[in-house]
């Protein structure tokens, strides 16, 4: 997992996930979900590009969505996303592990700094990205060319 230098734009997780996805929603992160319904496909599937919409909890008040940037199995992807370890801060290439007893990818463990969390946190699932494109622009701002 990488973090963005120090210098780099301040990022929320949805300014990032809807830069770096091309997923046109806006508003905090536990309205995506319901946003996304009748305009982008939604599954318990990772797919690389897709975002993983996490539900809103005591310890995240408007939940946090973030970009699938590897399938690593069906159990395991690596995310890129923003705002989970250093405030502001973008990170590459978390890990993130399915712990939902129906392997629905309803309950995730995720990265945070270099080792693994120890926390668990309730998903809704993914909202697949429409393939849009990749600007410069985007590149330059985030340092990181997404794949997929």
């Amino acid at each position: 997992m990488t973090s963005a230098p120090a210098s780099a734009q301040f990022w929320q997780c949805v300014t990032y996930a809807r830069s770096i996805s091309g997923i046109q929603i806006r508003g905090n992160a536990n309205t995506w979900w319901g946003q996304a319904a009748g305009r982008y496909a939604r599954g318990h599937t990772p797919k690389v590009g897709a975002v993983l919409a996490f539900e809103a909890t005591r310890k995240m008040r408007v939940g946090h969505v973030a970009t699938v940037s590897e399938v690593v199995s069906d159990r395991e992807v690596l995310l890129d996303h923003a705002n989970w370890t250093r405030r502001g801060g973008v990170e590459h290439g978390a890990r993130a592990i399915d712990v939902s007893a129906a392997g629905d990818w309803s309950e995730v463990r995720v990265q945070y700094g270099r080792a693994m969390g120890t926390s668990s946190y309730p998903t809704r699932g993914f909202i697949y990205s429409d393939g849009a494109e990749v600007t410069p622009t985007l590149v330059a701002a985030t340092g990181h060319v997404p794949q997929g």
